[in-house]
């Protein structure tokens, strides 16, 4: 009887969760899953960059001491970036996400002055070091392109679960806790194209409502 039982028990328990996955119940957490996941994707490719950054600064400083201010602030841009505490909380937290998007996007900006720097410089320029660096930076700046792209892809996905029946009821119930995250979005510099002047080996002041000076172009075939 006992035997029996158990074995009644487990068939109700598997006939339930066949109703349930055929209701929908799993999709929250699945899809939940796949944005945690293309959210840690996006974490390592600016960890890839910022480990890049140090070298890249002692190569340039090398021939281009002159240009102490740029390298300044590209180090305490670096900083203030890696400061900036996330983990999976982060996703369904405006506040948290908004100051991560905001220390990484002036990087960008500040990554991008340092790279222009290298016209006024031929030996720079030309440097075996420095274009290997440049080369993996412009390979990780594609990294984080694609990351940030596939993130906002499950976001849209997994916010669109939440707000639709049948995961909408869900939502309102038994997975009360599960909140909709946070996407990427274009910074407003993104939308202009950089103005540099290599006149005495110094940038031109912004424009008003232009992109900081040396912001790289984002890549067409990686839009956020």
């Amino acid at each position: 009887m006992k035997f029996a039982r158990k074995l009644m028990g487990l068939v109700a328990a598997l006939g339930l969760a066949t109703v349930l996955a055929g209701c929908g119940y799993n999709t929250i957490p699945t899809q939940d899953q796949a944005v945690k996941a293309r959210w840690a994707d996006v974490q390592a490719a600016y960890q890839r960059r910022a480990d890049l950054i140090p070298n890249l600064v002692n190569t340039v400083a090398a021939y281009a001491k002159q240009e102490q201010s740029v390298l300044v602030q590209v180090t305490q841009a670096r900083a203030s970036a890696t400061q900036v505490k996330v983990d999976a909380s982060t996703i369904t937290d405006p506040e948290s996400f908004a100051r991560y998007q905001a220390a990484q996007n002036q990087l960008s900006g500040v990554l991008g002055r340092l790279l222009a720097i290298s016209e006024a410089y031929p030996d720079l320029k030309s440097n075996t070091n420095f274009l290997a660096l440049q080369s993996q930076l412009e390979g990780t700046e594609n990294r984080i392109e694609i990351a940030r792209r596939d993130y906002n892809g499950a976001v849209q996905e997994y916010n669109t679960t939440l707000v639709t029946i049948p995961g909408s009821l869900w939502a309102a119930t038994l997975q009360s806790g599960y909140k909709q995250a946070q996407p990427f979005n274009a910074s407003a510099a993104a939308q202009q194209a950089p103005t540099v002047n290599f006149n005495n080996s110094m940038m031109m002041a912004p424009q008003p409502g232009a992109a900081p000076q040396g912001t790289m172009a984002p890549q067409p075939q990686a839009n956020p």
